[in-house]
Order: structure tokens, then C-alpha cells, then sequence
């Protein structure tokens, strides 16, 4: 059931990203599709009932939560901020050029 919940939020993402026509939304769409995708990663290290991965001696392993999902997260996490933050960025910039968000009034763009 919560990964039907990550799907929504990531095709919640993906929506906004393909019908918006405001850079600033598609900022947002991106960000919400960068989270759904970090919720997925922490439900698949997840364990019912799990430990954290730190052993004494004589201990033995039972149930233990995988930590390389959180790392993985983590890493996704400051990425996500840099994209984030570079986006942002060049909406600015072409903000300033063309005086507009809109990509429809942008038609001096090409690639």
C-alpha cells in the first residue's frame, strides 16, 4: 500500500513536470519526483521490526534494517539540493533575458 503512495506522489511529480508550462512549477515537479523516489528507497531498506546494523560481541544477527538505502538517500538528498539549486538558477537568468516563466513566450530558445 505505501508504494502505491510513492507512485502517486511520483506521477503527481512527473504530471506537473509534462503539463505545466511555468519553469517555476516544473522546478517543483522535479523536486516532488526527487522525494517520491528517496521515500522509495527508505521503504525498500525498511524491516518490520528491524535493528540498527550495530553489533557487540556475542551478539547475533536477527532482523537488522540494511543501511545502504539511507546512504544512498542521503547522497540523493544533497544532489537533489544542488539540482535543485542550479535549476532555480537558470530560471533566474532567463527570467532576466526574456522577462517571462512561461516556456510558451520564450521563442528565442533553441537548442
Amino acid at each position: 500500500m505505501i508504494y502505491f503512495l510513492c507512485f502517486i506522489l511520483f506521477s503527481i511529480g512527473l504530471y506537473s513536470i509534462l503539463t505545466k508550462r511555468n519553469l517555476i512549477k516544473i522546478i517543483i515537479g522535479i523536486s516532488i519526483v526527487d522525494y517520491a523516489i528517496n521515500l522509495f528507497f527508505i521503504l525498500v531498506g525498511y524491516r518490520m521490526n528491524g535493528r540498527s546494523p550495530i553489533l557487540e560481541k556475542g551478539e547475533e544477527i536477527e532482523r537488522i534494517v540494511d543501511p545502504l538505502p539511507q546512504a544512498v538517500v542521503l547522497t540523493s538528498i544533497v544532489i537533489g539540493l544542488a539540482v535543485t539549486a542550479l535549476l532555480v538558477a537558470i530560471a533566474i537568468r532567463i527570467y532576466e533575458k526574456y522577462g517571462t516563466f512561461d516556456i510558451n513566450e520564450i521563442k528565442e530558445l533553441k537548442g
